[in-house]
């Protein structure tokens, strides 16, 4: 078993998802919240898989550990795939999700729903200083709503519906959404890859 792994990202809700998705994968999993001088390089525009490998290079070199680089986004079909990997910075580089969502909405007006179909992508990329790499990705698809419902996750989780839901990724319980949720896909991916098997 790895000793030790620490994921390369600063968005807590993320790293909740991550820790509880990815435990037993290594003897301890630690989020950026231990290592604050740690610098996370820009996003780039090429790929979720590229931020994700640039993330998770950047921490395994600056702490010299194994670390897991997370890079996800929600693709709209009727707005030709945005916000894609602009999705948290899609009202702009500081907006926070309730802009997000406006935006989102605004820009959604008037498309009925059976034109609202969507999907939420996810990359995860592993490095670890003896040079390994690995990149998994996890996707679900559904639909966007017309108004947020639900108080729990985060980001556009009020707003997305997974097909054959009927219930936002904000109002599944955690363990319900880890279950078919990109970023829970893209974790067992990961530890199937690493040669963990399922969780």
């Amino acid at each position: 078993m790895i000793a030790r792994v620490v994921l390369a990202t600063r968005n807590p809700g993320k790293a909740r998802e991550l820790e509880a998705l990815l435990s037993g994968i290594a003897a301890r999993v630690e989020s950026l919240e231990s290592h604050p001088s740690v610098a996370l390089p820009s996003e780039g525009q090429l790929s979720y898989a590229e931020n994700a490998r640039t993330k998770a290079r950047a921490v395994c070199a600056a702490l010299g550990v194994a670390a897991i680089g997370d890079d996800s986004g929600l693709e709209v079909d009727a707005l030709g795939g945005a916000p894609g990997i602009r999705s948290a910075r899609y009202a702009g580089e500081d907006a926070g999700d309730a802009a997000n969502h406006l935006l989102l909405l605004e820009r959604l007006a008037g498309v009925p729903p059976g034109k609202r179909t969507a999907r939420f992508r996810c990359a995860l990329a592993f490095a670890e200083p003896a040079g390994l790499e690995l990149s998994v990705e996890g996707v679900c698809e559904g639909s966007i709503l017309e108004a947020p419902r639900g108080a729990e996750g985060f980001g556009y989780d009020p707003l997305f519906l997974p097909r054959g839901e009927t219930r936002t990724f904000a109002e599944l319980a955690s363990s319900a959404k880890d279950a078919i949720s990109h970023r829970g896909r893209a974790a067992a991916a990961l530890r199937a890859a690493l040669g963990g098997g399922p969780k």
